[in-house]
């Protein structure tokens, strides 16, 4: 577990799935009971990264009369809502860890307004100690390259963020990349391209993969095989096990946190916004972020985390177009990072007739490539991924695998759209012996596997849930590293799901207000 200080809050297992995928944990929130809205309530889309704030955010109300009521998003979907407009009229304000991909798509400039930089966290690579000195890497210069070359001789592993889902992840990349190329301005698409055999080298030796920072260091700290992660320097200073920070000499990737004011925004929430941008950066709030978030502060005179890196960091230049970023996100998913292996143990039970079974198809036609949007397209399945379905009713059906192809994924993509198409319901609820089945089908050499488990109700064949934690706790280790990720829907067992996501390292996703679509996008973030 992370060791979180002052007033940060602890991990938090439910993940609520809202108003669409890719939000690496985020989704709506209900506002941390401040009102929908009224004269003195600040509507904010958020990043998952500024959960850790709302404490401090609630002083805000008794120190200078503004409610803030956040509603999260992930870094593609936030973007897409606000270039379109969408937020407009229902929010006042964003506030991402960066707004450098939101600034890349067309339009979006015209529906900003102030913006107003809160606090800096560099993302940078944490290691044991141990292992940063077996590498020489505790003390001394040492520069992308030479972890890429440490990387591709097996010298070391590392867990990092999905960079279609979480801003860490996405930074690391374009910093990856940009020092790799050797690029002195915005990463173009020709040097992304040819770097992508170093980029090949590097992400190697990733272990671990995670839709959000947070959940990516819980993850960390469950398996001792990882040496270290790439994240934000805040995160990695909240650890409870101290990591050596490595800020590599040829640059990083901030995120700054800019508290942006929407350009639709009506004049009283404005006023709202220029109250809580100041408050945020008068010495005492700054100096709680440090405190409280180990971040580092805006206001010059405020004094940093002293564990903090003490150099002037060199910040690496990012693309200067979408079309650039999004090939860098796509490359990474196909042709770079170790693939995924997806089992999905899908409930047909007859208590999922009709629009339950028919929103199961949906949900797994979307992610071939149906869904069209920047977070739908990032999340389908991809290039080189491996992919099982696994039906049940009263007992486990037949497991259908496929394995979607390096070149031309379309015909497999389609044989997935054909089985999701194909689903009935009917039968009882084996939901025990259904996850053992999974369990019992060892991951492919060289992916990434996790089970993605979706039922409506509650198990009513077969072995129950003390039986099943035997079995699993009897498995090897290799089989048990394997997270199972909860889909709550309908009359879900929310206390055995809940069980079932801590026991394997997984999570739970909240599908029954909002989408099954939305809850399986998100949950890509994760594999």
């Amino acid at each position: 577990m992370r060791r979180r200080a002052g007033w940060a809050l602890g991990t938090v297992l439910l993940l609520a799935a809202a108003c669409g995928g890719g939000r690496g944990g985020d989704g709506d929130g209900d506002g941390g009971g401040v009102p929908a809205d009224g004269p003195d309530v600040l509507r904010v889309l958020a990043g998952s990264e500024i959960r850790d704030l709302e404490p401090l955010l609630r002083k805000a109300a008794g120190e200078i009369g503004v409610q803030v009521r956040l509603t999260y998003t992930g870094t593609l979907d936030g973007a897409e809502r606000v270039a379109s407009g969408r937020a407009g009229g229902e929010l006042d304000a964003i506030w991402f860890s960066s707004n450098r991909y939101l600034s890349l798509i067309d339009g979006a400039q015209a529906r900003l307004s102030t913006q107003t930089k809160i606090m800096v966290s560099p993302v940078v690579l944490g290691l044991k100690p141990a292992k940063a000195r077996e590498l020489g890497w505790d003390k001394g210069r040492v520069s992308w390259s030479d972890i890429a070359a440490a990387a591709r001789q097996g010298r070391f592993s590392f867990g990092m963020t999905n960079p279609a889902s979480s801003n860490s992840g996405f930074s690391a990349l374009v910093g990856v990349a940009a020092a790799l190329s050797g690029a002195d301005g915005a990463l173009s698409a020709e040097q992304a391209r040819a770097v992508t055999p170093r980029l090949k080298d590097f992400f190697s030796a990733q272990r671990l993969t995670a839709g959000s920072s947070g959940w990516l260091a819980d993850a960390y700290a469950r398996d001792p095989r990882v040496d270290g992660m790439v994240n934000y320097e805040s995160v990695l200073l909240g650890l409870r096990d101290p990591v050596t920070l490595v800020y590599p000499d040829d640059g990083v990737v901030s995120a700054d946190y800019p508290l942006t004011l929407l350009a639709s925004a009506a004049e009283p929430k404005r006023r709202l916004y220029g109250r809580l941008a100041e408050w945020l950066r008068t010495p005492a709030v700054q100096r709680e972020i440090v405190t409280g978030t180990h971040r580092r502060p805006i206001t010059p005179g405020v004094a940093p985390d002293p564990r903090s890196g003490a150099a002037q960091l060199i910040e690496l230049p990012f693309p200067n177009r979408r079309g650039t970023a999004d090939e860098l996100i796509a490359t990474y998913l196909d042709r770079v990072r170790v693939p995924a292996e997806a089992l999905f143990v899908l409930d047909t039970s007859g208590s999922m007739q009709g629009d339950r079974i028919e929103a199961v198809g949906q949900a797994l036609v979307a992610l071939t490539g149906a869904d069209t949007s920047a977070s739908g397209a990032f999340s389908r399945f991809r290039s080189r991924e491996a992919v099982t379905m696994i039906p049940f009713n009263d007992r486990p059906g037949t497991p259908v695998p496929f394995a979607v192809p390096e070149r031309d994924p379309a015909p497999e993509l389609a044989r997935i759209k054909g089985f999701a198409q194909g689903l009935r319901a009917g039968g009882g609820t084996a939901i025990y012996d259904s996850l053992a089945a999974a369990y019992d089908r060892p991951v492919t050499p060289g992916h990434y596997g996790s089970i993605v488990l979706m039922t409506d109700g509650e198990n009513t064949d077969g072995s129950d849930y003390a039986a099943f934690e035997s079995r699993y706790r009897a498995l090897p280790e290799e089989r048990r590293r394997t997270p199972t990720f909860v889909v709550l829907f309908g009359e879900s067992d929310d206390g055995e799901m809940r069980k079932i996501a801590a026991l394997t390292g997984g999570a739970v996703f909240d599908a029954r207000s909002t989408s099954l679509s939305g809850a399986f996008k998100e949950i890509r973030g994760y594999q």
